[in-house]
């Protein structure tokens, strides 16, 4: 058996243990990671740990702390009820904001996670507090962003139009969009009524009534109205993270933390609580699952599956075959990566003639980036690690069971869609 196909039936093993008994998956991973990088590839221990997903370590833990804060002090709550105020009480309207909010950042040039990070942890707070599904609007946050993620001057795009280019294949940027858009917005309103969304019509002006008349209960004191000092520092903290996001490309983690420890340097019994709010099991899941991830990357497991599906001689097959491949991969991995791989596989049936570039190049596309509400992607990484009130192994579970019906059903969809008919 080849190291290759041994590395992926250990992550097979690592699931069905994970899964079965009450082990965290990211523990299970770094054991994997060890033993498969040590014993099978024969890595040195740094070789290893070169996998250890650091800048996504940093933004887990650098934006759940700095909205921990927001939520110790009360900001949350007044930001909620302020976008209450803003759709005139109609809770269902919400989810749709926030699929619109974050599909425009994505869409003007925020990278999607920075979009993500900066959007779900108010979306998933105003989930909590009016008891709408975290799978629903963690979904609409994600695919909010990745509708707008391929719009011509977008981070997405310009990558994948720049590979185009370089590959000297025919392309379309506004067909790649599109694309992405409609996929993302078709999805979004399929889970919109799948999960309850229609019935927020319905109650959401009695959830509002009825939360004026709880909220002192249930919400911190004075936090419907009244901005304190700490609540305005904090905003203007968000208002900064933006700016320095989506304006000056600083890193959302880094920022993140610097802005959560400034808060606390003024408010320190808020930074203690907000300290002990971070989902740390969250992020040794995720950490640890892309740490072996990246040794299947360094021992070449990824490009193996990627080489043998291209050789196969049936260009229609090959095609629906690498959109699964950048679904599953891209589900555990960076959705950009995987585009930069498998766009230039694509190359050598693509020149045949018998498929057409723009649409084997959308269908990649949009495979490799709707399935990112997997829990070990890293948007959805931040949706399970800001959703505040849940069973967060339910939820994990959830997100995956939601991350796996996207790699299962989307590329198919895509390839009928885009594919067959030779678009381009």
């Amino acid at each position: 058996m080849s190291d290759e196909l041994i590395s992926i039936l250990v992550l097979v093993v690592v699931f069905v243990i994970a899964t079965t008994r009450s082990i965290n998956m990211g523990a299970l991973s770094f054991a994997a990671a060890f033993g498969v990088g040590e014993l099978v590839a024969d890595f040195s221990a740094d070789h290893i740990f070169a996998g250890f997903p650091g800048d996504l370590f940093v933004v887990l833990v650098g934006v759940t702390y700095l909205f921990a804060l927001a939520r110790a002090n009360g900001t949350t709550d007044w930001l909620v009820h302020a976008s209450i105020r803003l759709v005139g009480g109609r809770v269902a309207l919400i989810p749709w904001v926030m699929f619109a909010v974050s599909g425009t950042l994505t869409a003007i040039g925020a990278v999607s996670p920075a979009a993500v990070a900066i959007v779900a942890p108010l979306a998933l707070s105003f989930a909590a507090r009016y008891r709408i599904s975290p799978l629903l609007m963690g979904a609409m946050v994600v695919h909010g962003s990745q509708g707008g993620g391929f719009s011509p001057i977008s981070i997405y795009g310009s990558i994948v139009n720049g590979i185009v280019d370089r590959e000297k294949l025919p392309g379309n940027e506004i067909t790649l969009f599109l694309a992405s858009l409609v996929v993302n917005l078709i999805i979004a309103a399929v889970v919109f009524v799948v999960c309850g969304g229609l019935k927020l019509s319905r109650t959401a002006v009695a959830a509002a009534g009825d939360e004026r008349e709880d909220g002192a209960r249930e919400a911190p004191a004075d936090a419907e109205g009244r901005l304190t000092p700490a609540r305005i520092a904090t905003l203007a903290a968000l208002v900064a993270l933006v700016v320095a996001v989506l304006a000056f490309d600083l890193d959302a983690g880094l920022t993140s933390i610097t802005l959560a420890v400034a808060l606390s340097v003024f408010w320190p019994d808020h930074g203690k609580k907000a300290v002990n709010e971070v989902t740390w099991p969250t992020v040794l899941l995720i950490c640890g699952v892309l740490t072996y991830v990246g040794v299947l990357d360094e021992m070449g497991t990824i490009d193996y599956a990627g080489k043998a599906v291209s050789d196969i001689g049936i260009p229609l097959l090959a095609a629906l075959l690498l959109c699964y491949i950048g679904a599953i991969v891209s589900a555990f991995a960076s959705s950009v990566g995987i585009m930069g791989a498998l766009i230039p596989l694509a190359v050598p049936f693509l020149a045949q003639g018998d498929i057409g570039a723009v649409g084997m190049i959308a269908a990649l596309a949009v495979s490799a980036t709707v399935v990112d509400v997997s829990p070990f992607s890293t948007n959805g990484a931040l949706v399970l690690a800001n959703a505040p009130d849940v069973d967060r192994d339910r939820f994990f579970r959830q997100l995956m069971v939601y991350g796996g019906i996207m790699v299962v059903a989307v590329p198919p969809v895509v390839w009928l869609a885009m594919v067959v008919p030779g678009l381009g």
